[in-house]
């Protein structure tokens, strides 16, 4: 099977997940574009969407499903999307889209979040992937000092605006042992908008898409 064989039946499996009526809370990127695409075939089921980016609002919006912002919709049942890296305990890292900072909103917003993965991305330690942080503008270099200062690599992403008008820092070469710990940590320094480690809230549920078919796990 292809990742786009694996993408669409994770998303296909996260249609049971969605309540019959409610507002969907959707995210950003290649799983999540798969998961509109169903989400658009059960539209008469659904009240709208709440979307974590401008390109998934045109999509959805592409398939007749109504957007809502955050603040008319409320509080969420259910938030889909996908991750960059997520372990056995649901903690994820996220934002290759560099979407993060919205994702991250709308999934703490959400009373459910179902996280849609290929198998490739289940890691028993977190970091192999660039770990993203949107910042400021004005506070890109001393951010990424203090990022050096904790033992990563930080690499600006080069011609990349995030929809809220911030920076993309990349931050290489971290072993995370302690997401929770580091999300808070990172969180708290001046100019740093959010970071890509969803741990202090997880996942609820991992779709994911392997070559014997979509398992599911819980932490």
């Amino acid at each position: 099977m292809s990742q786009d064989d694996l993408k669409r039946a994770v998303a296909q499996a996260a249609i049971e997940y969605v309540p019959e009526g409610c507002i969907v809370g959707v995210g950003t990127g290649s799983t999540a574009n798969f998961f509109i695409d169903e989400l658009g075939k059960i539209k008469h089921k659904i009240r709208g969407a709440v979307a974590s980016s401008e390109a998934s609002a045109l999509r959805l919006q592409g398939h007749g499903i109504e957007v809502l912002s955050l603040n008319d919709a409320g509080y969420l049942q259910v938030y889909v999307d996908g991750a960059d890296e997520i372990t056995a305990h649901m903690h994820m890292v996220k934002g290759g889209g560099g979407a993060l900072t919205r994702e991250k909103i709308v999934a703490g917003a959400s009373a459910r979040f179902i996280c849609l993965c290929d198998a490739s991305k289940l890691v028993d330690v977190l970091g192999k992937f660039p770990l993203p942080i949107e910042v400021i503008p004005m506070a890109q270099a001393s951010v990424s000092r203090q990022l050096a200062a904790l033992g990563g690599q930080p690499v600006l992403r080069e011609g990349f605006i995030t929809d809220n008008g911030n920076l993309i820092i990349d931050v290489h070469g971290l072993k995370i042992a302690n997401p929770v710990e580091l999300e808070s940590a990172l969180d708290h320094i001046a100019g740093v908008v959010t970071n890509g480690l969803f741990a202090r809230r997880p996942a609820d549920v991992l779709l994911l898409g392997t070559p014997d078919g979509v398992k599911t796990m819980t932490a």
